[in-house]
């Protein structure tokens, strides 16, 4: 998809926005006589005790000649020393001072107030989500490596609304979906909450750092029999094990239940939920006629495990 004006502009308008909100436009960083990227470096060199300057400048990706000048009015205000490095003296080190360490804390200290300030005027609701949106934006922009560690856990209250959305968004997007589905989608979750059996049925969400990535639910189908149902991962999550730990924690939870088989309905179409499907253990059982479904021609499909 291409990127739109629309787009690039959303994405300024936003830097504007959130840099008034932080405060950095003024004449100081919180309230202090040090641009944003002075505390930058200062909060730098107050990670270590040494800190080499080739790699304070990779780091921060600042021009050497003005990282230089900065660290000279630095050393002239007491706040940095910098030497040569013992056996190399190609190699320059810099590291707090004293006083520079006081300034760090000061402007950490001013800092973490603000932002304390920032988030208390806000509903605990509106909190999750600013936190949550935060979190997103370093993990789509940031160079951590993807598919990284994870974690299941049970619903907590929004979890529901957000499984309907997604997977309403998603079969949109991905197969072309109608409105059916999702209201399919919220009958099933209802379902779950009115005749909930905390026994023999369970639902859980995979997360990382507080953002949601999939979600299944295991439900009672027959006496003996389990149901697997609203499995989905979200893309960026796809291809890092999440569905694969979903489907193997709705297999053991229903056989620790006392299920003797578990099945799932699922669409031709889901040729990559298929092959978690196998490796897991179930085997396709019933092929189903096409219907008209969901503003689509559906190949309904059963697939089976016994426990």
């Amino acid at each position: 998809m291409t990127v739109t004006p629309e787009d690039v502009g959303t994405v300024r308008a936003f830097n504007r926005f959130y840099t008034g909100v932080i405060g950095v436009l003024g004449e100081g960083l919180v309230r202090s006589p040090y641009s944003l990227t002075e505390a930058r470096v200062i909060f730098e060199l107050a990670q270590r005790e040494d800190t080499e300057v080739l790699a304070l400048r990779r780091a921060l990706d600042l021009d050497a000649g003005y990282l230089s000048r900065m660290l000279a009015r630095f050393e002239a205000d007491g706040l940095v020393v910098r030497e040569r490095a013992a056996g190399d003296a190609r190699r320059q080190i810099v590291r707090l001072t004293p006083q520079g360490r006081e300034v760090f804390a000061m402007l950490d200290g001013r800092s973490v107030a603000e932002i304390r300030g920032l988030l208390d005027g806000l509903d605990p609701a509106d909190r999750r989500r600013l936190v949550s949106a935060m979190r997103t934006i370093q993990g789509i922009l940031g160079d951590r490596p993807r598919g990284g560690g994870f974690t299941l856990r049970a619903l907590r209250p929004g979890d529901l609304g957000w499984v309907v959305e997604r997977n309403g968004a998603l079969y949109d997007e991905e197969c072309g979906w109608d409105r059916t589905y999702e209201a399919l989608v919220a009958s099933v979750v209802a379902d779950y909450v009115r005749g909930h059996d905390p026994e023999r049925e369970n639902a859980w969400i995979a997360e990382s750092d507080g953002v949601r990535l999939g979600a299944v639910f295991c439900v009672r189908r027959e006496d003996d029999v389990a149901q697997l149902r609203l499995l989905h991962v979200e893309p960026d999550a796809r291809g890092t094990g999440v569905g694969a730990v979903l489907v193997a924690e709705c297999v053991r939870f229903a056989a620790e239940a006392g299920y003797a088989e578990i099945m799932l309905w699922t669409t031709a179409l889901q040729h990559a939920a298929h092959r978690l499907y196998e490796r897991a253990g179930f085997v396709l059982t019933e092929e189903e006629p096409p219907v008209q479904r969901f503003g689509d021609v559906v190949h309904g499909q059963v697939w089976r495990l016994k426990l």
